[in-house]
């Protein structure tokens, strides 16, 4: 299968207001592709195309919050109207919640999937009729190891990361003769300010992420060459694959390897 060429790729790119999704851009803009790119920080993202001088066409802001239907319908048709049309989507916003799951609201629940899966999933239906029409076309998905094996504490952002990887998987098949790619992508623990921007974690201490975890420009790096090479999923990190082949081969072990070590501390 050729690689993908991404110079004069029309791409949409959510959560790039910082971290992965902000150096994912910057990568897709030297690389000669034309970004859109949003999230609810306008100011964040009028710094990234300040970064780049404004480029006319090359990087486009529409700010909003992407779990609103009107909003992704103008992401949408923004893209369309200036670039004519789409070739690449990608699914990059994400939130996350900490605790347990008897503790937690219902509200906190419904929040981690608004973002986490149904904005995707919905954003990803709008794009379709276009991503037929498309050069190379792709469907990108951010995920995450704990897509793969789920850790206590998290069980909401878990259980979407899940659904995210499942809706892939069918959607990958589906798409197949169309000849529209789908890239499930899963890093494991990123610096970055996802940390900083947990919702409802009262009652928990909050561990940040240590010296192993990733940095975003390097997950970013590695899904731009996943985009390249027309990969069909990924887990990043050495730890996030000995977490996924522990749990496969002795999830018994892992479950109390995790009860022991992946409680998450009371404050």
């Amino acid at each position: 299968m050729a690689k993908r060429i991404l110079a004069g790729k029309r791409v949409v790119l959510t959560g790039a207001s910082s971290g992965i999704g902000w150096y994912l851009a910057s990568e897709l803009v030297r690389a000669g592709a034309m970004v859109v790119v949003t999230a609810r920080r306008d100011e964040r993202l009028q710094a990234l195309r300040r970064s780049f001088g404004n480029p006319q066409k090359r990087l486009i802001a529409v700010p909003g919050d992407i779990t609103q239907a009107t909003h992704r319908q103008r992401l949408i048709e923004t893209t369309v109207g200036e670039l004519g049309g789409i070739d690449i989507i990608i699914n990059n916003a994400g939130i996350g919640a900490i605790g347990s799951f008897e503790d937690a609201t219902p509200e906190r629940l419904r929040r981690v999937f608004e973002v986490n899966f149904f904005a995707a999933a919905e954003l990803t239906r709008l794009a379709l009729p276009y991503l037929r029409r498309g050069d190379q076309p792709a469907v990108c998905v951010v995920n995450s190891v704990l897509g793969h094996r789920a850790v206590p504490g998290k069980s909401e952002y878990c259980a979407a990361k899940f659904a995210l990887r499942g809706w892939a998987e069918a959607l990958r098949v589906e798409l197949r003769p169309n000849g529209i790619d789908v890239l499930s992508i899963s890093p494991s623990t990123t610096r970055s300010e996802f940390f900083g921007s947990l919702i409802d974690t009262a009652g928990t201490i909050v561990r940040r992420p240590n010296f192993l975890s990733q940095s975003p420009e390097s997950v970013a790096h590695s899904i731009f060459r996943a985009l390249k090479g027309r990969k069909r999923e990924m887990i990043l990190s050495p730890g996030g694959k000995a977490l996924v082949w522990l749990s496969q081969l002795a999830p018994q072990l892992m479950d109390r390897l995790l009860l022991r070590y992946g409680m998450p501390a009371a404050c």
